[in-house]
């Protein structure tokens, strides 16, 4: 026992100074971040870097982990988030760092997984976030004009930067103190609207530069969509393609800080995709033609928990079709096309390096090849590839047609609108437009699907009939109108957050007007009926008369038209302004508001318009039930809650709260309100988000998808027809094992019973790869002698996995030879290996993961002198359930 203690002596103190130096933030020996025209310099050395996109508060800590490890398994060198003001300081001069605003904690767990971190502090970050991340009271400081040359702006934006360039310092966080953060980003996409503010945005613009300097960060500064950046700031790149782009200055480095993988979608929207082979496309480009850093926008985008989803009208998933979907899974097969993408990238890395500039070759009307060398004294096309490292891209940009082009005395063939990387500018690594990667279908979640091959598979499978979640619900009836005691009467219309300050998206509007019997006669004799108009509303208005829903209207800055039937007497004009989520792009954001603009009349009565707009207006914030927090685990049931029978007569603004026991499993969970109407929901107090059903249009979707060609937000969209946001993301950590409470606030008369929870989950996966793809990208090494690199083995492989702690229970089909169709649709062709079932069985069946070689070695040769591949398609299975829960 006593040798035992002794051996674990040292451990004990490499823990111990391990803990030590993670509590003191040093990840790494510390190094200076500068840069030159060709790439940043990070600790002497350039640098090609792939960075990937995760907001720290669209997770919950306990997924940070994983999330940044998949990215770093992905080939990310940095993980890169906005900072956003409103979560941070949600009350002038109160702070906020914790829970999922932790930034400290999301910047350590950076480091410690060995990623260097980019944080763009804006402080404006639009992000789809609500108000664009200003905090709401910023709009009530006397004088104050949003990002110009304003001095009340300016002192708030100045003090808030520099809160948080001082946390980062005092948490040695920065690279020369041995922590991650090697750039930072002060404004956001200025350059879009400076002019809109005259002289004074060029005044602002240089401002914010030389402020953000001067805080001491001791890294580099970027501003995107900044042209005019001065020369201490590198302007960098936000678009789908920034291949062409250019910095402003021969001294600063290429970067992209938003390549924009998906986009964000609006409830009542089709959801939007990105082709796998696209973004693979525009990237390849961009590092062919000098690029130092990528920005995926987003690697993962993850979930607008509460209120924060931005406006108008974006849906509380913030899936973005991204690398990793919302729930923090791989989406197969982007994330693995572009982690074989990536690892081409950094094969080339030490000749792309090592060149200031490629050499570039015109090799057709629309085909070309950029080539990077380390030592050449050559500059033609006969020069010899021995002559130290040397790395090529060549790029077929026909949108229609491939094309063979010969390149250093070989030919190489090219898909359209393709790239293929040769690190060693004689063999070809990857190709953007060739897919080996495999498909993977989920469990849950029709707003998903698999972008590939030209197809728009749905990665979807319902499990024959969801249970609902509980058929023993609570009620609580929500009043209409003025419930409480801080209401409060004004003449005119109010601005909608001018009183409500965004503490709630509610805001009542009450008025009384008086009809004679003259205008009831009026309406009957002329069959008209009289009107609310309103000039200019947004997002949302629920008109009542009398207590009686009589219209709603949704949009943004649109005219309202509602007819109303009203009685001889007093009548009660009850407005409900709701916002759903603020305006979180453009100028002049303290100006654009909610609730209404303009006029408010009554039309169509005997003597002519009553004007509303100056009339007394009784004001009530909120909902009651908001007042009281009813949706807080440990509210009194003194609230009034009473037993919801399943034969209750539909009201609209109710509550319901019922308790349900956590699936089993550690996969993510989700909620479906598919049969619900438009509300909000809580799980032990945590607000989970908004939820609207609101259905798609029939038209503008697909079945399938050309990923040649530009791309647009439009042009591969999907879930026509369909609820926009079916799924409601719940994080584990938010769950007990038992007992979790559910609290719903319902405004239409929808009733939960049919309210359903499931786990999200890979179910089937499905590959087909060919015996003429590349060799897989492990295959290649560097040689240590002279940096040059080499191929062990040109076999391509197939490979197969399974979500983490998953096993592939079966195989469906496989066939080597000639097999038809594509995922979930395959069938044998006429050539067919008769042992494939076999050999891929017992290659994979039981395992989390598998790899199979394509070659007839493998499964032998079933039709000599033809071309063949290996189609797969097999199926997961998650572990046994067990009692207790993990983080997901």
């Amino acid at each position: 026992m006593a040798a035992n203690k002794a051996l674990s002596l040292p451990l004990i103190l490499t823990a111990l100074t391990l803990h030590l130096t993670i509590i003191a933030g040093e990840y790494f020996t510390p190094f200076n971040v500068t840069y030159d025209h060709r790439a940043l310099i990070i600790g002497g050395k350039r640098r090609i870097l792939i960075s990937a996109g995760i907001h720290y508060p669209r997770a919950t800590p306990e997924m940070w982990p994983k999330l940044i490890a998949r990215s770093k398994e992905g080939g990310a060198d940095v993980i890169e988030t906005y900072t956003f003001w409103n979560g941070h300081e949600p009350t002038r001069g109160q702070y906020n760092f914790e829970g999922r605003y932790d930034i400290v904690k999301f910047a350590k767990l950076v480091g410690s997984h060995g990623l260097y971190l980019f944080i763009r502090i804006g402080p404006y970050a639009c992000a789809e976030w609500n108000f664009g991340g200003f905090p709401v009271w910023l709009r009530d400081i006397p004088g104050i004009e949003f990002r110009t040359d304003n001095a009340p702006f300016k002192e708030e934006m100045e003090r808030y930067v520099k809160k948080i360039v001082d946390l980062m310092i005092a948490e040695s966080l920065f690279s020369w103190q041995g922590g991650p953060i090697i750039l930072l980003q002060i404004e956001n996409e200025y350059g879009n609207i400076e002019s809109s503010f005259g002289p004074k945005g060029k005044i602002y613009m240089k401002w914010a530069a030389e402020m953000a300097v001067g805080l001491g960060a001791g890294v580099p500064w970027v501003m995107c969509r900044q042209t005019d950046a001065p020369e201490y700031i590198i302007d960098t790149c936000n678009a789908y393609y920034c291949d062409a782009y250019t910095p402003n200055s021969g001294k600063k480095p290429k970067i992209w800080t938003e390549n924009w993988d998906g986009w964000y979608a609006d409830w009542g929207e089709r959801l939007p995709h990105r082709p796998s082979e696209d973004i693979a496309f525009a990237i390849a480009r961009f590092f062919q033609r000098g690029g130092s850093l990528q920005n995926y926008y987003m690697y993962f985008g993850g979930t607008n928990f509460g209120r924060t989803a931005g406006g108008p009208a974006q849906i509380t998933s913030y899936d973005y079709d991204a690398p990793l979907d919302e729930y923090g899974l791989l989406r197969q097969p982007k994330w693995g096309h572009l982690k074989d993408l990536h690892a081409a990238i950094k094969l080339c890395e030490p000749a792309l390096v090592a060149a200031d500039s490629p050499q570039y070759i015109k090799l057709g009307p629309k085909q070309e090849a950029h080539v990077y060398r380390g030592a050449s004294s050559n500059n033609g096309q006969d020069m010899s590839l021995n002559e130290g490292i040397c790395a090529a891209f060549i790029a077929n940009i026909d949108e229609h047609e491939s094309a063979t082009v010969k390149f250093y005395g070989q030919e190489y063939t090219l898909p359209p609108w393709s790239v293929s990387i040769l690190p060693d500018c004689r063999n070809t690594a990857f190709n953007t437009a060739k897919v080996a990667t495999q498909t993977s279908i989920k469990t849950v979640g029709s707003d998903s699907v698999s972008v590939g091959n030209n197809s728009l598979i749905p990665q979807l499978i319902i499990k024959s009939k969801l249970e609902s979640i509980s058929q023993s619900w609570m009620t609580l009836k929500e009043p209409l109108g003025v419930w409480g005691d801080n209401n409060f009467t004004s003449k005119g219309i109010l601005e909608h957050l001018n009183v409500t300050k965004d503490q709630s998206d509610y805001l009542w509007y009450l008025t009384r007007i008086y009809i004679s019997d003259d205008d009831i006669s009026f309406w009957k004799e002329n069959d008209v009926s009289p009107t609310i108009d309103i000039d200019s509303m947004r997002d949302f208005v629920r008109i009542f008369v009398n207590g009686q829903l009589a219209g709603s209207v949704k949009g943004k800055w649109i005219k309202v038209v509602q007819p109303v039937k009203l009685v001889q007497g007093y009548n009660d004009i009850l407005l409900l302004s709701e916002t759903v989520g603020l305006q979180n792009y453009g100028a002049f954001l303290e100006k654009d508001g909610a609730g209404f603009k303009g006029q408010m009349k009554l039309t169509g009565c005997k003597n002519g318009d009553i004007n509303l707009t100056t009339s007394l207006w009784t004001y009530q914030v909120g909902l009651k039930g908001e007042f009281l927090k009813v949706y807080d685990v440990n509210s009194t049931e003194s609230a009034g809650w009473t037993e919801l029978s399943n034969d209750a007569i539909p009201t609209v603004f109710s509550w319901y709260k019922t308790t349900f026991d956590a699936p089993g499993g550690t996969d993510p969970v989700a909620l479906d309100f598919s049969s619900m109407g438009k509300g909000q929901a809580w799980v032990n107090g945590h607000h989970i988000g908004r939820y609207w059903t609101l259905v798609a249009p029939n038209n503008g979707c697909g079945r399938t998808c050309d990923y040649r060609g530009t791309y647009n937000s439009d042009k591969c969209r999907t879930n026509c027809g369909e609820i926009t946001q079916a799924w409601y993301h719940i994080p584990r950590s938010w769950l007990n094992t038992s007992n979790n409470v559910l609290v719903i606030f319902e405004e239409t008369d929808r009733t939960p019973f049919e309210i359903s929870i499931s786990t999200r989950s890979t179910e089937t996966i499905c590959a087909q790869v060919s015996e003429k793809h590349y060799p897989p990208l492990h295959t290649w090494s560097h040689s240590e002698f002279d940096g040059k690199i080499s191929l062990t083995d040109k076999t391509p492989e197939m490979h197969l996995q399974c979500d983490k702690g998953h096993t592939i229970s079966s195989i469906e089909f496989a066939s080597y030879g000639t097999p038809n169709g594509s995922c979930q649709t395959f069938s044998q062709g006429k050539c067919h290996a008769a042992n494939s079932l076999s050999v891929v069985s017992q290659a994979c069946e039981g395992r989390n993961s598998c790899s199979i070689g394509i070659s007839n070695a493998v499964f032998g040769d079933p039709c000599r002198h033809i071309v063949k591949s290996l189609a797969v398609q097999a199926k997961c299975l998650p572990p046994p359930d067990v009692s207790t829960l993990a983080s997901s």
